[in-house]
Order: C-alpha cells, then structure tokens, then sequence
C-alpha cells in the first residue's frame, strides 16, 4: 500500500467505472484525496483549486477526447502524470499515440477485473517522482541558504581598498542573479 496521500484527479462519465477505480485507489492509496469531474468543462475548472499529483482520464467522454484533457493537464503542468483508462481503444496505434503525446500509462477497461495489478505499478511510478522532486527540492533549499550565508557573509566584510569593494560588489550581484534564476527554477520544479 502506498502510505503517502495522493490527490488524484479522476475524469470519468460511467458512474459504474468510477465506484470501481474508486475502490481500487483505496486499496492501494493509504490517504487518497480523489476528485471526480465528468467532461474537459468541469475538468479545467477543478484545475483551478485541485492541484492532483496523478491524473487519471476516460479516454471517450461525452463533450471530448481524453487526449483534449491531456492537453488541458499538459498546458497546467507538462510534467504531471496522467493515465488513460477506457473501454474502447482497440487500435494499438492510437495507444502508443496517447503514450508519444505524454500519457504516463494506459489501461484498458476489460481489465477492470484486474485494475489493482494495472494501475499500482503507474501509482508506484507517480510516488518515486514525487519523492525526486522533493529531493530536488531540499536541495535547492540547502543552496538558497548556502548563497545567503555567502551574501550576508560579504555585506559584513570590511573593505581595505575600492579594489576590493568592487570586486565584492561584482560578487554579491552575481549572487543576485543566480538566486533570481533559483527561484525560477523552483517555481518550475
């Protein structure tokens, strides 16, 4: 069982998919936070307030495609995973094409007899890049402390001569910058 709580987006129009893959995340989601939307309008909205760390889609919903969610997800967040889970892909090309458009996984729904065994190594995949990008994370938080004992360190230096000073200033500056493109990267991270 995977102990830490996932939010799990859940873009599904059959009610009777939904009560299953429902139940198959709580065998497998210690803590699941599930939100369960039916078409790409209710999707983008839920988007807004709803930051899931795995979404799960319908590939055929009443108003779109799955690969149009994809999109919409995609256009949130490039890197969040997302899996398809439909009942009428037969064609293995449009398979591998949700796959080359950035799908994580892809199940079919005659497996729903074995959803579980499908979709726990996918939810696997979603907690080891969590676990990444947390320490990637805690990484950058240990620079940005490191550059700012380093700055405070220069603002208390006292300076023997201009030579020193402006090489000092050159410094600082450059720390300016580095920690602006920091915190560029952790917005993205």
């Amino acid at each position: 069982m995977i102990k830490i709580p996932l939010r799990i987006l859940l873009v599904e129009d059959n009610e009777a998919d939904v009560l299953i893959t429902l139940r198959t995340i709580r065998k497998l989601v210690e803590e699941p936070h599930i939100e369960v939307v039916e078409d790409l309008s209710s999707c983008r909205n839920k988007l807004i307030n709803f930051i899931p760390d795995v979404v799960i889609s319908d590939y055929n919903l009443p108003t779109c495609t799955g690969l149009e969610v994809l999109q919409l997800v995609q256009q949130k967040d490039p890197k969040l995973p997302f899996i398809f889970l439909t009942g009428t892909v037969h064609d293995e090309e449009l398979a591998a094409n949700t796959i080359l458009a950035g799908a994580s996984g892809f199940i079919l729904k005659k497996h729903m007899n074995n959803l579980e065994d499908k979709l726990k190594p996918l939810l696997k995949q979603v907690v080891f890049r969590m676990s990444e990008k947390e320490e990637i994370r805690e990484r950058l938080r240990q620079n940005k402390i490191a550059i700012n004992q380093i700055n405070d360190y220069l603002d208390n230096l006292k300076f023997d001569n201009r030579e020193q000073k402006d090489n000092i200033s050159k410094i600082k500056n450059a720390i300016k910058d580095f920690k602006a493109g920091r915190d560029e990267d952790n917005r993205e991270a």
